[in-house]
C-alpha cells in the first residue's frame, strides 16, 4: 500500500488542538503515522489548502426500502440529474434521492469517509444491507428501528431493562445493525389506531406504554449493554408548530443517565433532526409561528449527556421519508402531492411524500432560519452535528451550502434580503437576525469530524489525524487566509475536495475520483446472557405473527455484508 505525506497544508483537528498550524500529515499501511515513519511516500502538496480528517455522517437516509421506494416514487428526480459514466465511474443519478453510486460519488467528492443509515426497518434488513453493499467508497452502519417494536412495547409496560437489552442484543445481531434507533416512540403504532403520540405521556393503544417509557428505557437498556453509540431518537410530534415543550420533556428524560461505555462517548441520548423540534406557536402562520430554538439549546448547554444533529432546511425540492408514518399522511395532506405508505409488520411503518421548500413561503424561510440557529447557538460544536436529515430537510449534496450560511453571517445576510419573500418576518418570528456567530473551521471541523465520530463510539478510529487512527484524510481547495472575502468559496470547497485518501487508499486525486476504496459495513455484536424468556417470546411472536421464518429474517453476512467490520460488546460481566 502507498505511503502518503500531505505537507504544507493548513490543518485542522480539534483532537488534537491543531487549528490552522501548517503540520504534515502522514499514512502508512492505511493508518495515521508520524510523518517520520513513512519510507519514499507519494507526497501531496497542501499549500494554500485546507487539510482535515475525512467527515463523519450521524444521520442520513441513503439506503434501505423507503430509499428506493423514493427513487421509483419520483422518476422526476433524476430528469435532469443524470451523468454518464466516465474513468472508473459508472452512471450516476437522482438530486433529492440519488442512486447508490451517486450518493458514493457525492461523499467522496464532499471529503466523507463514513456515514450512518438511520433508520434500517429490521424486516427489510436485507434489502438495506443490499444496497449498503452496494455503495462502493465510505464506510457505513444502519441503525435497526425500536421505537415501536412490540417486544420492545411489552418489555418496556413492565419496565424490564435487562429483557429488553436482550432483544435488542439479538436484533442487533440478525440485522448487522450499529444501534438503537427510536422513531416517534409509540406513534407509529397508535397509528395502526388511527391516532398518535403526540406528547410523551400519550398512552400507545393496546401496548399500555408511553413514549416516556419507551425512551427511558431504550436508554437504560442502550447503557445496559456499553453499546458504542447512544440512544437516537426522533421524538414526537416532529414538525408541528407549539413542539418545542414535547421536545424539551424528550430530552429532560435522559436526566440521571450517564454513559456507560468503553468507547469514549459521554452523551446518552442523541436528538436528531432537532430543527424540526423546536417550534413555537400554534400554526405555521407568520403571525403565530416562531422560532424556539434558543429555549431547546439553553437546556441542551445546560446538561453534558445530549448531542443533536440540525436537520438544516436548503430550500430545494426533496423527498421526505421517514418511519414516522402519522407525520407522512399530515404532511401529504398539507401539500396534496404524492404519498406512499407502508406498515412494517411488528415493528415500525414508514411514509414518503415529495416536499418543496419554497423559499416564497415564510414557514420555508422560518425552517430554514430554526435550522441554522441549531447550530448557531450551541456552547460545545462538540455535541452539534451539521446534517439536512437528507433527504428530508434538503439533499445530501447540500451540506457545503449549509456549511456556508453557518460560517459566514454575510451569507445569511443575503438570504434574508434577497432570497427569502418575507425575510423582515423571519427575523421578526426567529432569532437568525440576532446572530453574527461564524463558526470557525476549527468548529466545523468539530460537527463535521470528530464530535460525530464521538458520539457514534467511533473516534478510535475517525474524526481525528491523530497517530494510529484510519487513514481518512480531505484536503479542500481553501485557503482560510485569503478565501474569507467570498463565502462562495466555501460551498465549492467542500463540494469539491482536492483530495480524499480512505483507508490509505487514494479516492479523490485533484478533484477526480481514482478509486472505488475498500468500503465496510459496520455492525455490534453485544453478548448477553442465555435470557430463555426472551428466546421463547422471539420462537413465539415468529411462529403466531411474523410473515417470514426465522430463517429468512437473518441477515446471512457472506452475502448482504462482505466486508464486514464487526465491534464486540460484552454485557455479560
Amino acid at each position: 500500500m502507498t505511503d502518503y505525506l500531505i505537507k504544507n497544508g493548513f490543518v485542522f483537528d480539534p483532537v488534537q488542538g491543531i487549528n490552522g498550524d501548517k503540520v504534515d500529515v502522514a499514512i502508512k499501511d492505511g493508518k495515521i503515522v508520524d510523518a517520520g515513519d513513512v519510507t519514499n511516500p507519494t507526497v501531496i502538496d497542501a499549500t494554500g489548502m485546507t487539510v482535515m480528517a475525512a467527515a463523519v455522517d450521524i444521520h442520513a437516509h441513503v439506503a434501505g426500502p423507503k430509499v428506493n421506494v423514493g427513487r421509483n416514487f419520483r422518476p422526476e428526480d433524476k430528469l435532469f440529474n443524470g451523468k454518464a459514466g466516465s474513468g472508473i465511474k459508472r452512471m450516476e443519478g437522482g438530486f433529492s434521492v440519488p442512486t447508490v453510486l451517486r450518493t458514493a460519488y457525492l461523499y467522496a467528492r464532499m471529503g466523507f469517509g463514513f456515514s450512518m443509515e438511520a433508520a434500517m426497518p429490521p424486516l427489510y434488513a436485507r434489502h438495506t444491507h443490499e444496497e449498503i453493499r452496494d455503495t462502493p467508497i465510505i464506510d457505513q452502519g444502519a441503525l435497526p428501528v425500536f421505537g415501536n417494536n412490540w417486544f420492545v412495547l411489552e418489555y418496556l409496560k413492565e419496565n424490564e431493562i435487562e429483557n429488553t437489552a436482550a432483544y435488542i442484543a439479538w436484533l442487533l445481531n440478525q440485522t448487522k445493525g450499529f444501534g438503537v434507533k427510536c422513531v416517534n416512540p409509540g406513534g407509529t403504532e397508535s397509528w395502526g389506531w388511527g391516532m398518535n403520540c403526540e406528547t410523551v405521556d400519550d398512552v400507545v393503544p393496546y401496548f399500555d406504554v408511553t413514549p416516556r417509557q419507551i425512551v427511558s428505557g431504550l436508554i437504560a437498556a442502550n447503557e445496559y449493554l456499553g453499546l458504542p453509540h447512544c440512544m437516537h431518537v426522533h421524538g414526537n410530534s416532529l414538525g408541528e408548530p407549539g413542539n418545542y415543550e414535547i421536545t424539551l420533556d424528550t430530552l429532560k428524560i435522559a436526566e440521571g443517565y450517564k454513559p456507560q461505555n468503553e468507547f469514549g462517548r459521554d452523551v446518552v441520548l442523541h436528538n436528531t433532526h432537532l430543527q424540526f423540534h423546536c417550534y413555537g406557536g400554534e400554526s405555521y402562520a407568520s403571525k403565530s409561528f416562531e422560532s424556539k430554538s434558543k429555549e431547546v439549546i439553553d437546556y441542551i448547554n445546560s446538561v453534558d449527556n445530549i448531542s443533536y444533529d440540525l436537520g438544516v432546511v436548503t430550500l430545494d425540492e426533496t423527498t421526505t421519508m421517514t418511519a414516522d408514518g402519522p407525520f407522512e399522511h399530515h404532511l401529504s395532506h398539507m401539500n396534496n402531492l404524492k404519498w406512499a405508505n407502508t406498515d412494517v409488520e411488528l415493528e415500525t411503518g414508514s411514509g414518503i411524500v415529495p416536499f418543496i421548500y419554497n423559499p416564497k413561503t415564510f414557514i420555508a424561510g422560518a425552517q430554514w432560519a430554526v435550522g441554522l440557529e441549531c447550530g448557531l447557538f450551541i456552547k460545545d460544536p462538540m455535541r452539534a452535528y451539521i446534517t439536512t436529515d437528507a433527504p428530508n430537510a434538503g439533499p445530501l449534496s447540500r451540506y457545503p451550502r449549509v456549511y456556508k450560511w453557518l460560517m459566514s453571517a454575510q451569507a445569511r445576510e443575503d438570504m434574508l434580503n434577497n432570497t427569502l419573500k418575507y425575510g423582515d418576518s423571519i427575523r421578526e418570528r426567529c432569532y437568525i437576525g440576532e446572530i453574527d456567530r461564524e463558526i470557525s473551521l476549527y468548529e466545523l471541523a468539530m460537527m463535521t469530524r470528530a464530535g460525530p465520530a464521538k458520539t457514534l463510539g467511533l473516534s478510535h478510529m475517525f474524526g481525528s489525524l491523530k497517530v494510529g487512527l484510519e487513514g481518512d484524510v480531505a484536503v479542500y481547495p481553501y485557503n482560510p487566509e485569503t478565501d474569507t472575502d467570498d463565502p462562495e468559496k466555501i460551498e465549492y470547497a467542500f463540494g469539491n475536495a482536492a483530495y480524499l485518501i480512505k483507508g490509505g487508499r487514494m479516492i479523490v486525486k485533484e478533484g477526480e475520483i481514482v478509486d472505488m476504496g475498500n468500503k465496510r459495513t459496520f455492525w455490534v455484536n453485544a453478548k448477553v446472557n442465555d435470557n430463555p424468556m426472551v428466546e421463547r417470546d422471539i420462537s413465539e411472536k415468529f411462529r403466531r405473527y411474523y410473515t417470514v421464518t426465522q430463517n429468512n429474517y437473518t441477515v446471512e453476512g457472506h452475502h448482504f455484508v462482505p466486508n464486514p467490520y464487526v465491534i464486540e460488546v460484552d454485557a455479560t460481566k
